[in-house]
């Protein structure tokens, strides 16, 4: 199996091809903008784009949906169809898929959307905006950042040390180093800080 990281300057987002060493049928995750240098990588590795995986709404990272669509009119994944003007196939929390033998599994991390979906393929994880090197993904606000903090910790961090970290910005890393060295998970969410911080923004929220 192998894996391309495609780097777009609109929106400054990365869209991924997992695919077999062979070419045929292969993964494509957050399709954020379509290009020419995209498009090589599919068709230098004799790819076509059979399933279309979507980490979350937000338009920088699906945005390329609709000329995908069109060249190679895969099947897409995402949360939750409500949002989308395009078909798409529900996942829920666990759920698997496969694709011309890559084995897919969506772990459900609300928090910077309420749709938020991580994949995981092999020894690797797509994580889109949830969890990226050295920091987690932005929030609504103090108690959807405590709940992502959480929530990354039960789900994410318990994975082995050298597990890949694909994000949706910037540079992969391993579940080691943010486990070590992310300043957002390693913060005391409990502190007095944070609690008094979510304790206001229930009373100006209810």
């Amino acid at each position: 199996m192998r894996i391309y990281q495609h780097f777009s300057v609109v929106g400054f987002c990365n869209t991924y091809v997992v695919g077999q060493n062979n070419g045929g049928k292969a993964v494509l995750i957050d399709p954020g903008h379509v290009d020419n240098e995209l498009i090589s990588i599919i068709e230098q590795n004799n790819y076509t784009i059979d399933t279309i995986l979507l980490t979350h709404r937000h338009e920088a990272h699906t945005s390329g949906v609709g000329t995908l669509l069109k060249l190679y009119n895969p099947k897409i994944y995402a949360y939750t169809r409500k949002v989308y003007d395009f078909d798409v196939t529900e996942l829920a929390d666990g759920d698997s898929l496969e694709c011309n033998g890559i084995e897919i599994e969506a772990i459900h991390l609300p928090g910077h959307s309420v749709d938020s979906l991580v994949y995981k393929i092999g020894h690797a994880l797509f994580t889109g905006d949830t969890l990226m090197a050295t920091r987690i993904g932005s929030t609504p606000g103090f108690i959807e950042r405590s709940l992502l903090i959480k929530i990354i910790k039960k789900k994410l961090l318990n994975f082995d040390d050298n597990t890949l970290i694909f994000p949706g910005h910037g540079a992969p890393t391993k579940i080691k180093n943010e486990r070590l060295f992310n300043p957002d998970l390693t913060e005391e969410t409990a502190s007095p800080w944070l609690r008094n911080q979510i304790m206001q923004e229930r009373v100006n929220r209810f």
